[in-house]
């Protein structure tokens, strides 16, 4: 903070799921917000609740980050010095079903844009203005889907893990942390998006939104370069980077 300015946080697809609990979480915390998705009525929604119950400054950006306008506008407001973001939160994102060969190329450009250039972009941005002041928070949203052989989402969010590893060893001596954290199943609106089944898994595996960003915010806050919630991930993790690839790729969700 600089004299009696709050903290500023910038979240991406911050009207549903992991993104809403974000924004709630760092609201409480006392975190003025800057809310960014493409659904601008919803928006709009979200951010009075969170205005009236947290009595927070909330400002919000209407935009399509796989299109180069909004990417754009987005890109400019975490740049800014004046008005520092202080917490972004790269959380936007999507899957895809089916097999690779059978989607869409544009489908699968969208996704890589969404969940690899997007993030890349804004934490470019982010740290011009972070570097000056010696201080900053970068959380990238992986998956655990990124320690296994998972498809085009899998790589992209591989890339996101590597990414924020490097970035969090590299920058962490100079006040700025990076954080990847790696979800499992969480009960939000993902999958129904993506109009997948998932009466296969397992009770235990589901993780609720609060749970996983409260966890997530406490390694953060440690400074943790990757943070997989929940000790039930972690074994996952460990025991898939032991198994050979034909067995860690199993379980794919089937369309409903």
């Amino acid at each position: 903070m600089t004299g009696t300015r709050r903290p500023l946080a910038l979240v991406t697809g911050a009207t549903a799921g992991i993104g809403a609990e974000f924004a709630r979480a760092l609201a409480v915390a006392g975190n003025d917000l800057v809310l960014v998705a493409r659904d601008a009525a919803r928006l709009e929604a979200t951010a009075a609740a969170l205005r009236s119950a947290h009595g927070v400054i909330v400002d919000v950006i209407a935009a399509d980050l796989t299109s180069s306008d909004g990417i754009a506008v987005v890109q400019q407001r975490v740049a800014d010095r004046e008005h520092p973001v202080d917490v972004l939160v790269n959380n936007a994102g999507f899957g895809l079903r089916g097999d690779f060969e059978q989607t869409a190329l544009d489908d699968e450009l969208g996704l890589l844009d969404l969940l690899v250039t997007v993030p890349m972009r804004l934490s470019h941005a982010a740290l011009g203005q972070m570097l000056p002041r010696r201080s900053g928070t970068i959380v990238n949203i992986a998956s655990v889907a990124g320690f296994t052989p998972r498809g085009s989402y899998g790589a992209a969010k591989a890339w996101v893990l590597s990414f924020s590893r490097w970035a969090n060893l590299h920058y962490r001596p100079v006040g700025i942390t990076v954080t990847a954290v790696a979800p499992g199943f969480v009960r939000t609106e993902f999958h129904d998006r993506m109009a997948v089944q998932t009466t296969a898994v397992p009770r235990f595996m589901w993780l609720d939104a609060p749970t996983l960003v409260r966890l997530a915010l406490r390694d953060v806050a440690r400074g943790r370069a990757v943070s997989i919630p929940t000790l039930r991930y972690k074994l996952l993790v460990a025991a898939v980077s032991l198994l050979p690839d034909r067995l860690a790729a199993l379980g794919e969700l089937k369309p409903r």
